[in-house]
């Protein structure tokens, strides 16, 4: 499958499951969910690679919270199957990556990532507020 038949697949997929879906200006999938807005990455020549992405959820304010934002994240990264947890720049990010072959094996787990992915969050936040 191409990119674009990809980002046709997700864009039907979560339209039909009412996520009101996009495609953006790089031919990605972003969508959103509960407050946030989250992102199917999709690479031109992987058509196996998934990548679901909630990102800049938690920005860094200084050179203390990157350090707390390193032990959150790597802790988060560590409770909870599948996901990551990783600061880009002055944000935290958080991502769901894993093969799926065919390409359309994603709608299985779709909805256990995005749980996975809030699961990730809420663990992040948690190490943070301690």
């Amino acid at each position: 499958m191409t990119k674009q038949e990809r980002a046709m697949m997700y864009k039907t997929f979560l339209a039909e499951e009412g996520y009101g879906p996009k495609i953006d200006g790089d031919g990605d999938v972003s969508f959103k969910f509960e407050g946030g807005n989250y992102v199917i990455v999709i690479p031109e020549q992987d058509e196996m690679f998934f990548n679901l992405i909630y990102p800049a959820f938690w920005p860094i304010e200084s050179e203390a919270e990157r350090a707390k934002v390193v032990i959150a994240s790597l802790y988060a990264t560590s409770q909870t199957k599948v996901a990551k947890v990783f600061p880009i720049k002055d944000n935290t990010w958080a991502a769901i990556e894993m093969f799926c072959s065919p390409p359309q094996v994603f709608k299985a787990v779709f909805q256990r990532s995005l749980s996975a992915l809030r699961a990730a969050v809420k663990n992040f936040s948690s190490k943070m507020q301690e």
